[in-house]
């Protein structure tokens, strides 16, 4: 004969089963929770690695010493000036960068810039790394017309202490949108850059400014460089730009004036033991349509002139980089520079400087120039519209230091 057990049993075991089973889906809930949680955690570290936070200020300061001696000679008279500037009037800068990253694919960059006693903005721009080898980029850009204003310009990457004349005053910085990157062809490579902006103005005697957000014709400005390293080494790029578009506001005299710039630049750096050889050139030339321009005597009247500039330079630094501790930090360049602006108008001019200059680097990313540049200009403007039509011979020495933070 079976026992049977009081049902106040049964409900008593019932109890502590559930009981064991609810603290049992408790325990294994808090070891879900907490194993996202570390999960989370250990992604976080992963993605927040050195250099790689969300949120990122860097930037460049350049400050130094100048001393002048300027000659102007106008119908055989000479009058002789000196000059001299403590952080370098020129050359002065002071730009913090900010980088603000969203994720994988999104960079946001912002360079102000505090120099020649004022503040301004170097570019403000949006990245959007769409795929390996594609940039895809919108806001306030540097036009990718050669390689100098984009690559070269900071005083830390410079090998002397002033800027060759023309080369970056031709490259414009302008509100647009750009695409960018590279692709491998076999052993050698090839990168490219274009770009659509608003363009540049055309102002009453020639010249052109840019960088204007709001366009003042219906037409838009393509630039283009295409680069091209034939050595699997990479120690050799060439590269070609071009720079097409309208200039003149729209309804005025100017409505149909256009520009064409290109440039072709040379880049080649290459360890031959103990010496790092470092040459690099660019050649810019610009072309204008011929205009009618109000005569500044009398505006009621027009003048004409070939609108054509031209501007180059090549450079070379050597560095022991294979010598003693002391020897290897220091550097020679050396640099010379032309620039051509249309003869017969209010600004016409042939330039030419040569600069000589030694290096001291500190570290790879600061470094201390003292730079000797010698300089002659001779005005090739029109006599008839009152314009300087003098020779000027400058001699300038140059103490700078120069450091990306």
């Amino acid at each position: 004969m079976k026992t049977q057990l009081p049902a106040k049993y049964f409900q008593l075991l019932f109890l502590v089963l559930m009981v064991a089973i609810n603290l049992s889906a408790q325990d294994n809930a808090a070891d879900s929770v907490l194993n996202e949680r570390l999960s989370a955690i250990e992604k976080d570290i992963h993605y927040n690695k050195p250099g790689q936070e969300h949120f990122l200020i860097t930037g460049l300061a350049t400050v130094g010493f100048s001393a002048q001696k300027i000659n102007n000679t106008v119908d055989g008279f000479t009058t002789r000036e000196k000059t001299n500037s403590l952080g370098d009037v020129d050359h002065f800068e002071f730009s913090p960068m900010l980088l603000w990253r969203h994720g994988q694919k999104l960079l946001m960059e912002f360079e102000p810039s505090f120099s020649d006693n004022g503040l301004g903005v170097n570019w403000a721009d949006i990245s959007y790394f769409a795929a390996p080898g594609l940039i895809l980029r919108a806001g306030y850009l540097v036009l990718p017309f050669g390689t100098y204003s984009k690559r070269l310009a900071a005083g830390w990457i410079d090998k002397l202490a002033t800027d060759p004349m023309g080369i970056a005053d031709m490259t414009p910085t302008d509100y647009g949108i750009e695409m960018e990157g590279g692709l491998p062809l076999g052993k050698m490579k090839m990168n490219y850059d274009i770009a659509l902006s608003n363009g540049s103005q055309l102002m009453n005697d020639g010249t052109i400014s840019s960088g204007d957000i709001t366009d003042n014709n219906t037409n838009k400005t393509l630039t283009a460089r295409l680069g091209w390293l034939p050595f699997s080494n990479s120690t050799l790029e060439l590269g070609i730009s071009g720079m097409f578009g309208k200039l003149g506001d729209a309804g005025t005299p100017f409505a149909n004036a256009s520009g064409k710039m290109y440039a072709a630049d040379l880049n080649y750096v290459n360890t031959f033991q103990p010496v790092l050889v470092n040459i690099k050139s660019q050649f810019n030339f610009q072309d204008i349509t011929g205009e009618p321009y109000p005569d500044p005597r009398d505006p009621s009247q027009t003048y004409s002139f070939k609108n054509h500039t031209s501007s180059s330079f090549i450079q070379c630094a050597l560095r022991p980089t294979g010598a003693g501790k002391l020897i290897r930090n220091f550097e020679l360049a050396g640099r010379y520079t032309h620039f051509d602006t249309p003869a017969n108008s209010l600004f016409g001019s042939r330039q030419s400087s040569v600069a000589a200059g030694l290096n001291y680097w500190l570290s790879w990313r600061s470094v201390v120039k003292l730079t000797y540049e010698a300089y002659k200009g001779k005005s090739t403007a029109s006599k008839f519209l009152d314009a300087y039509t003098g020779l000027t011979k400058t001699s300038a020495l140059y103490l700078q230091f120069a450091i990306q933070l």
